[in-house]
């Protein structure tokens, strides 16, 4: 199978992190007689220096073209630390989307055993944790009409939703229920705000057509205190924009590290795949950073182009390093191993080349002779 991917590396860290994504999915192209093509293009602090623009109009049309979008993180101090700067490389996310039509963000929240250490958690509350959130993206607060007077007295935003923007991402939701576990929550605010009485409303009327599938509601102050106490109560949760926001980044933590963690952005006609961490410019270079999120990431785009062997045994390849603690440095920042490490472990998994005890000197080496 032929695809073209188009590939934004952005700042930071995101660089370090897809390289080692394109290497896993070479070791499938290889593996599975498939040909991915990838066309890099630029995107935030980069193609601010570069251009001018965060996101280039060309970038626009290689995405738009493109079978599915790899994405590695964007942002730089320069920019975060000037409160003034009238370009960001944050407005490129906004706009991506909105060229695109990612409505709809999809966010998987798992547990490794051999890692329930590094979470927040108790252990006991770690177990059986498989939930996945559908965030709303292309609606509510942050797409309103925002207003301000001359001295700065006063500021509003604007939270509109229509039917359509709620039937679309519902429906996805639904239908990844009926594969898992068949149980959806919708988190919303209904009893105050209007647009969440829409929410449920119109995902009342849609649960109709999924009778196999269990629904309940929590409003959104409740939902974030039951993803502490009790997350493996959750299957798929559904919710809008801002509070999508918010409890992602909560359910996050539960891991261990924000460096394990992939999503997607569905559109109307495209895909973008990235990990959820951010360009994190301190690691940048020192080849230090988690690529687990992004590799993830990969195995999501190769679910979505219909390889479901090919992404499980990607993801085959992420638990067998993390089981025999083959991580990073911020899972482990003592015995930790390099990015390029842990990427080239995984395309040794991927071409069956581990057969039994890793010659942990070579690997420390940046080498992954397998004995």
């Amino acid at each position: 199978m032929k695809k073209n991917i188009a590939v934004i590396l952005g700042d930071g860290i995101g660089p370090e992190v897809t390289q080692q994504s394109i290497r896993v999915l070479d070791a499938i192209a290889e593996k599975f007689e498939h040909e991915f093509i990838y066309t890099n293009c630029l995107m935030g602090a980069v193609a601010i220096d570069a251009t001018g623009n965060p996101l280039p109009d060309e970038t626009i049309e290689i995405c738009l073209n493109s079978d599915a979008i790899l994405f590695g993180a964007i942002g730089h101090p320069k920019y975060d630390n000037d409160p003034t700067a009238k370009v960001r490389p944050e407005q490129a996310l906004f706009k991506l989307r909105k060229a695109l039509q990612l409505y709809a963000n999809i966010r998987p929240i798992a547990t490794y055993p051999s890692l329930h250490h590094l979470s927040p958690l108790k252990e006991k509350r770690l177990e059986e944790v498989d939930f996945v959130i559908y965030r709303e993206l292309m609606g509510g607060i942050y797409f309103g009409e925002k207003k301000t007077n001359e001295d700065h007295t006063w500021a509003t935003e604007e939270c509109t939703y229509t039917s359509a923007e709620i039937e679309r991402i519902s429906h996805l939701a639904f239908k990844d229920a009926q594969k898992r576990r068949k149980k959806l929550t919708l988190i919303d605010k209904s009893n105050v705000l209007e647009t969440s009485k829409l929410w449920r409303k119109i995902v009342k009327d849609i649960a109709l057509q999924y009778p196999d599938v269990q629904v309940d509601f929590l409003y959104v102050d409740n939902a974030a205190m039951q993803i502490i106490i009790n997350p493996k109560q959750f299957d798929v949760i559904l919710t809008e924009n801002l509070f999508g926001d918010i409890l992602s980044q909560e359910a996050c933590v539960i891991s261990g590290s924000l460096g394990l963690l992939p999503s997607v952005s569905i559109g109307n006609s495209t895909a973008l795949f990235e990990p959820i961490h951010g360009s994190y410019p301190q690691a940048a270079g020192k080849d230090i950073a988690n690529p687990i999120g992004s590799i993830l990431s990969a195995a999501m785009m190769l679910e979505y182009f219909g390889m479901k062997e090919e992404a499980k045994l990607v993801r085959s390849g992420v638990e067998w390093t993390i089981k025999n603690l083959f991580v990073t440095k911020d899972v482990d920042p003592i015995n930790f191993y390099f990015t390029s490490t842990v990427g080239e472990l995984i395309t040794e998994y991927i071409h069956g080349r581990v057969s039994g005890d890793v010659n942990l000197e070579n690997v420390e080496l940046r080498k992954s002779t397998i004995i």
